[in-house]
């Protein structure tokens, strides 16, 4: 029973958490912005937040994604995803830089590789 019990702490975590407490179901929403409005009502309301609402409902998603990303279907994550950019927003953040491709950047440095390896050399004499 106890390994039972040490699996399941994450959610004993987004149910007695002081710094939000959670409308029930919230995780479950069918859309990414019922999530987000749903956490930044919650973090509004909290009186026992260490940090900003923004961060505290913030830390609450990600903590969530993070201990349930194993068995959460795609779908499920880009929900969540989506319901970051919607956290963004609606607490006039501005929106997560995306990642440089790394073909761009190979592409880029090979360009001036290229550029420098073109000039004519000198005949030796």
């Amino acid at each position: 029973m106890a390994t039972a019990r040490r699996k399941r702490w994450s959610q004993r975590v987004t149910q007695t958490s002081d710094a939000l407490t959670l409308e029930e179901g919230v995780f479950t929403r069918a859309s990414s912005r019922g999530i987000a409005l749903s956490l930044k009502r919650s973090a509004d309301r909290s009186h026992k937040r260490k940090s900003s609402p923004y961060r505290s409902a913030m830390s609450m998603l990600t903590f969530y994604g993070n201990r349930a990303g194993k068995t959460l279907p795609a779908s499920s994550k880009r929900k969540l995803e989506g319901a970051k950019e919607e956290l963004r927003k609606l607490y006039g953040k501005s929106p997560k830089k995306k990642a440089v491709k790394k073909k761009a950047a190979k592409k880029k440095t090979a360009r001036k590789k290229t550029s420098k390896s073109a000039k004519p050399r000198k005949a030796r004499g």
